[in-house]
């Protein structure tokens, strides 16, 4: 048994909580529990008082006050009840407030204890399953893996009254080895893991997250091929789904490796189209995930040659934003494919804008950009005037108008 704690001030203001909220049904208790003895008072009250403490304990972690929910289950544990399901709920609710807290050690060694005795118990698979969970993030990974199809061993020793329930214990470990694998860099057994899970009679929601994950194990172990089919029938699929913006990240990101660029560059463009009644849920991840993709590809092709497929994303990024932190460095962008381009006018407008917009707004961090924008019109105006100074010296002497003189190739600015 964990050794009790010594009542301190923390316990006093538990038993105040409790005078005043009353004791409260769920939480950790099961459903059929008998909350009192009939003609037993005593009992009947010290059992209310053993409910109030494990659902005060379990309200506490929810609220992230740890050190209070700890002394409520240790009071419960300190207590010895008479009800076995007490002790059980609190030696889980401590070790779930342990892994809250981030004290790994603690919460393994508590589920370890607790399978130990009361390896029958109708909770074991939870705890097993949270075991495995709390072993993954400490980089236990084969533990882990372990503890997961023990999982799925235990649920075929239980009653046969709560089928349903365990059976989705059942392909919750499934989920979990597989994500246990990814997150070992084992991308090869974890996609076969998640292209079974696809199989299995899932929710909407974890069938598509499992068919996202397949995708991205594909991608990480090098199969673009295989990535680029199964995001395309993931995209197809799930189109309201969280992972949609990373897909298409992925997406095109896997098409320029795969060296079609064109294909690349429509799904770069489709994620920077998207329209804003499909961002609502999460604005900001599809905001991320816009800027890494267009970024990302967009410097790839400058850095290529490719300026015209380069301008396109860059003149879609300039949309996705408002902010002059966001906007001025990709108008800087499109300024420097222009030059480029030979679009001397254009380009030589655009840096002006650039100017302007960080005369009017101080922030340091956009002074800089100001600065090189004026550089960069000064080195246009300078190859004009060259320009035209040798272009009167070849007329006068040959009477024909200069072949025009390409600007210089412009470095791209970081």
């Amino acid at each position: 048994m964990i050794p009790p704690r010594r009542p301190t001030s923390g316990c006093l203001r538990l038993f105040a909580c409790l005078l005043l909220t009353g004791p409260v049904g769920g939480g950790w208790l099961a459903a059929g529990e008998p909350a009192a003895v009939p003609g037993h008072p005593a009992k009947a009250h010290a059992e209310d008082e053993i409910h109030g403490l494990l659902n005060l304990g379990t309200r506490l972690t929810d609220r992230g006050d740890y050190d209070s929910a700890e002394i409520a289950f240790r009071q419960v544990l300190a207590a010895r009840p008479a009800v076995p399901y007490a002790t059980k709920s609190a030696l889980l609710g401590l070790a779930r407030m342990h892994r809250r807290q981030g004290a790994l050690t603690k919460a393994a060694a508590i589920y370890e204890k607790y399978l130990q005795e009361y390896p029958g118990d109708e909770r074991t698979p939870d705890a097993l399953l949270e075991l495995g969970r709390t072993l993954r993030s400490m980089g236990s990974y084969h533990l882990a893996i372990a503890r997961f199809y023990s999982v799925i061993n235990s649920t075929l020793k239980l009653p046969s009254e709560g089928f349903d329930r365990y059976q989705q214990l059942a392909k919750t470990a499934q989920f979990e080895i597989a994500e246990t694998h990814f997150q070992a860099g084992e991308f090869a057994e974890a996609g076969k893991f998640f292209s079974r899970l696809r199989l299995l009679d899932l929710a909407p929601a974890d069938r598509a997250r499992a068919q996202f994950k397949a995708a991205y194990s594909l991608s990480l172990q090098g199969d673009h091929e295989g990535a680029v089919e199964t995001l395309r029938a993931f995209l197809a699929q799930s189109p309201d789904d969280d992972n949609i913006p990373e897909a298409r990240y992925l997406l095109a990101v896997s098409l320029r490796t795969l060296n079609r660029p064109q294909e690349a560059l429509a799904a770069t463009l489709d994620l920077l189209r998207t329209e804003r009644s499909r961002m609502t849920g999460d604005p900001r991840r599809w905001a991320y995930w816009q800027r890494r993709t267009g970024n990302q590809l967009a410097n790839d092709f400058f850095e290529h040659g490719d300026t015209l497929n380069a301008l396109a994303i860059y003149a879609g990024l300039a949309a996705v934003s408002d902010d002059p932190a966001w906007r001025l460095p990709v108008t800087y962008q499109i300024a420097l494919c222009h030059e480029r381009l030979g679009n001397v006018e254009r380009a030589h407008a655009t840096y002006q804008s650039i100017v302007d917009a960080t005369k009017a707004n101080a922030a340091p961090e956009l002074a800089e950009l100001g600065r090189m924008a004026a550089w960069r019109m000064g080195h246009l105006d300078w190859n004009d005037s060259l320009h035209r100074q040798v272009a009167s010296i070849f007329e006068t002497t040959t009477g024909r108008q200069p072949v025009p003189m390409a600007t210089a190739t412009p470095a791209s600015h970081p």
